[in-house]
């Protein structure tokens, strides 16, 4: 996966850099389709819903996955998240859902996770489609510093790299009289 390392599905991209070679995405893919089929007692009613671009093939390839290893075929979405996004607004709503979500498992797949908004964008456009029992998210890379309370249940790779110097503080054990 070229270009990830910037952020995933529109988040702002700093560099271009592979940071996850083919044989390591095919472990990725293979590990998190793994969880999946553990995590749902019932894949029937499982969705996976890819953001627009890449999360979209990454969903495939789970998709794919699922259907060699249990004989099943999981619908797949494509979510865009440009209409629902809080810096930029698009009128034209792309997404597509084959089936009715309501009651259903939802995973979110996109290829990374970077400071969550582009997840919350994906979570409201879901939830204008219909009101899931669960939703997941399944990530490629994690790398970490987050603006908002958000955290994927399938990683494939932690990536987690410093962008700005922080100040680190130890805990020191107090004693109370």
């Amino acid at each position: 996966v070229l270009g990830v390392f910037g952020g995933g599905g529109g988040e702002e991209r700093m560099k271009t850099k592979e940071v996850v070679d083919d044989i390591t995405m095919n472990r990725a893919i293979t590990r998190i389709t793994y969880e999946i089929i553990e995590r749902n007692k019932d894949l029937n009613q499982v969705v996976l819903a890819g953001i627009k671009t890449r999360g979209v093939h990454l969903a495939h390839r789970i998709q794919k996955r699922l259907a060699q290893l249990e004989n099943i075929d999981i619908p797949v979405a494509e979510v865009d998240t440009k209409p629902f996004r809080d810096d930029i607004k698009v009128e034209e709503d792309t997404t597509v859902i084959p089936v009715d979500i309501t009651d259903r498992q939802v995973i979110l797949i996109d290829d990374v996770l970077y400071t969550g908004r582009t997840i919350r964008a994906a979570i409201d456009n879901l939830v204008s489609h219909g009101r899931p029992s669960r939703v997941g998210l399944a990530v490629l890379v994690d790398r970490g510093h987050r603006e908002l309370p958000i955290r994927a249940d399938y990683v494939g790779k932690n990536n987690q790299h410093q962008t700005h110097p922080t100040h680190q503080t130890h805990p020191t054990h107090q004693t109370h009289p």
